[in-house]
């Protein structure tokens, strides 16, 4: 809900300081005028002060009630009884406190035109500040609230574009045990076990927004050590990260598709030993990953064409804005997925 303009402090502060620009002002009117000066700073202080709270009570009102229709017709006729309503009371209390016996009565009836118009300009004043106050409220907890639908949508998609990434993983993984379970039991065992750890991991890392690159490192091993099961001496990792870039900050849960992809595209159809690269580097304020893998010549049109990829180029959109995050290169038989970071505090 939108802070009436009356509850901010700072509000008075400037509203206090106008107020004595008035009195200052009309005091030194009056005693142009031949006023003494006791009785011109009098009448200026019971005047503006008066006014003060009859504006503060216009702002109150317009902030609890103002009708859907007809606003204008509202507005005119709430300041011209405000205005009224100060400007006989004020004259009472001038006749009363101030000019009790005739002395200055003169200038007093003289002013009560000049003193009606300048009541209802400061009222009128009042009404549009205030209603300008509630109008720019208005707007930011529209936006506030727009930020938050979006906010929600996003961690949404972020949140099923992760869940989707793992039943394939875990199709393969269960596969392999099934596999394992006759031939090799103790691999199938171990495979289990190693499978538990990545998805309790997984489960904890759901709540993190952002990781340290060594994090993220030392679970991707993890997940390394399950596929080594698969495919034992064939799948070979070599990893060339600067100490530099281990403490950078990512979101969770993007080199394991990484991985998985490279692993799809380098292992799947081919006998031999294949090795697949993971480059880390802090530049320019970007921390800079690359995973590189080889390919044969048939597969070129499949690469890069998986979920996981998509996946990720859509999560480094939702969380930073920019489709410029993430870019896939092929030369020389090599699959390269590059993708960069930013940091700010880097």
């Amino acid at each position: 809900m939108a802070e009436p303009l009356t509850t901010q402090r700072k509000f008075y502060v400037a509203y206090m300081a106008y107020w004595v620009v008035w009195i200052i002002v009309q005091t030194s009117i009056l005693e142009w005028f031949g006023l003494p000066g006791t009785k011109a700073l009098a009448d200026s202080a019971i005047t503006f002060v008066s006014l003060a709270f009859a504006c503060i009570l216009v702002s109150i009102i317009l902030t609890y009630y103002q009708p859907a229709n007809d606003i204008v017709i509202y507005l005119c006729a709430l300041c011209a009884i405000a205005t009224l309503v100060w400007g006989f009371a004020d004259k009472g209390l001038l006749q009363l406190l101030v000019y009790p016996h005739e002395t200055g009565n003169e200038l007093l009836q003289k002013s009560i035109p000049v003193r009606f118009c300048i009541g209802f300009l400061n009222i009128s004043l009042m009404t549009a500040v205030t209603l300008l106050w509630k109008n720019l409220e208005a707007q930011k907890d529209e936006k506030g609230r727009k930020d938050d639908v979006e906010r929600i949508s996003r961690e949404a998609e972020l949140y099923k574009l992760r869940q989707q990434l793992h039943p394939h993983f875990l199709f393969n993984s269960l596969n392999s045990i099934n596999a394992l379970i006759h031939s090799r039991p103790d691999q199938a065992r171990k495979m289990v076990q190693q499978l538990s750890e990545f998805l309790r991991g997984t489960l904890k890392r759901e709540e993190n927004q952002m990781v340290a690159l060594g994090e993220e490192i030392q679970y991707l091993k993890l997940y390394l050590e399950i596929e080594k099961v698969r495919f034992g001496y064939r799948l070979k990792t070599t990893f060339d990260i600067l100490d530099d870039a281990l403490d950078c900050k990512m979101p969770p849960l993007i080199l394991q598709p990484l991985m998985e992809n490279a692993i799809k595209f380098g292992l799947y159809g081919t006998t031999g030993e294949v090795e697949i690269w993971l480059r880390a580097r802090l530049m320019d304020h970007y921390l800079i990953v690359a995973v590189s893998n080889p390919y044969e010549n048939d597969m070129q049109l499949e690469a890069g064409t998986g979920f996981g990829l998509k996946s990720i180029r859509r999560r480094l959109y939702l969380l930073y804005g920019r489709d410029d995050l993430m870019e896939i290169n092929q030369p020389d038989n090599l699959f390269i997925v590059t993708f960069r970071i930013p940091q700010y505090n880097a």
